[in-house]
């Protein structure tokens, strides 16, 4: 039996209706890229559409390890010097959310700005 044309394209819709289905929402998240130096983040403060997941990729340019840290966010991992983190973020209301070095906390701090 030959599938037609039109067979087909029901197939392949319904395939990709499933894989959407069950794509964790990570896959299809923001990514934001941050770096550390000098005990300072960069950029700072940043602005991030509410309500969607987001990935934060923190870059430490230091030779001192950090700890990317925020009580709000519920986060706290350690970037050991000259290395790389990614972090999950939960979709987010509309607010300013603190994080820190929690090494250098009364130097290091940023806010992410979820509208």
């Amino acid at each position: 039996m030959r599938m037609t044309t039109r067979d087909r394209l029901k197939t392949v819709s319904c395939l990709l209706a499933a894989v959407l289905a069950i794509a964790p929402a990570s896959a299809w998240a923001e990514t934001l890229q941050m770096s550390l130096q000098n005990h300072k983040f960069h950029p700072a403060e940043v602005a991030v559409p509410a309500n969607q997941p987001l990935t934060i990729e923190i870059t430490n340019l230091d030779a001192t390890p950090a700890e990317f840290e925020s009580k709000t966010l519920r986060v706290e991992k350690v970037v050991a010097a000259h290395a790389k983190i990614s972090v999950q973020i939960r979709p987010l209301p509309p607010g300013r959310y603190r994080f820190f070095d929690d090494y250098n906390e009364d130097t290091t701090e940023g806010f992410l700005v979820v509208k």
